[in-house]
């Protein structure tokens, strides 16, 4: 099974609210959409219902806050542990990122209004944590105000490590210091920077 998240907020195929929460997928070239209903909830549409359970898995990578997955008619699809959810201010998280993209910040901005509306998975580290996702989220977060960003504690791979060591080099050691960029700005210097770092992770890539 192909599954292909859509990253960006134009595609008609699918719903802007759904776009702008990253839930739009395509399965084998049809979509899917995940939304996002509820602080732990979401509803699942999607040509192929035998195709929700693995979906939902994928999608949960980036939401593992979302326990609760229902179909279109109500009919509930999965339920999950919750998670234990803590409150980390947002000086105490080491990006693993250095920038942001100006068109998802606006995005993202259509559903985070208060601190309990950014969740993030993060890794403990050095008594501070590591952001492993949502940097816009924190970077709205700081230029808010916020005193806290809600969090789930998660493992990662060592992929995270040559991220954090650069951050740090640049001087990105909290989400105020992420530098916005335009969008397509964004997409050549972060692109660049991790087609380089996978690259030497890759010993065929010079092949």
């Amino acid at each position: 099974m192909d599954i292909q998240r859509i990253d960006n907020y134009t595609d008609t195929r699918f719903s802007k609210t759904v776009l702008e929460q990253h839930g739009a997928y395509l399965i084998n070239g049809d979509p899917y959409e995940i939304e996002i209903t509820g602080s732990s909830e979401a509803t699942v549409c999607g040509k192929d219902p035998a195709a929700y359970a693995e979906l939902i898995e994928e999608f949960r990578f980036h939401a593992p806050h979302i326990v609760r997955f229902f179909d279109d008619t109500g009919s509930p699809l999965a339920e999950y542990p919750v998670p234990e959810i803590i409150e980390v201010k947002p000086d105490q998280i080491q990006p693993s990122q250095f920038f942001v993209d100006e068109e998802k910040l606006a995005a993202i901005r259509t559903f985070i209004h208060r601190p309990e509306d950014v969740v993030i998975q993060v890794l403990p580290w050095n008594g501070r944590f590591i952001s492993l996702d949502g940097h816009t989220r924190l970077y709205a977060a700081v230029q808010d105000g916020f005193p806290f960003v809600k969090a789930v504690i998660s493992e990662t791979d060592d992929w995270v490590w040559p991220f954090v060591r650069e951050a740090e080099r640049r001087n990105i050691l909290s989400p105020r210091d992420l530098i916005l960029l335009s969008h397509d700005e964004y997409e050549v210097q972060w692109n660049q920077y991790c087609d380089s770092v996978f690259a030497q992770q890759d010993p065929s890539a010079d092949e």
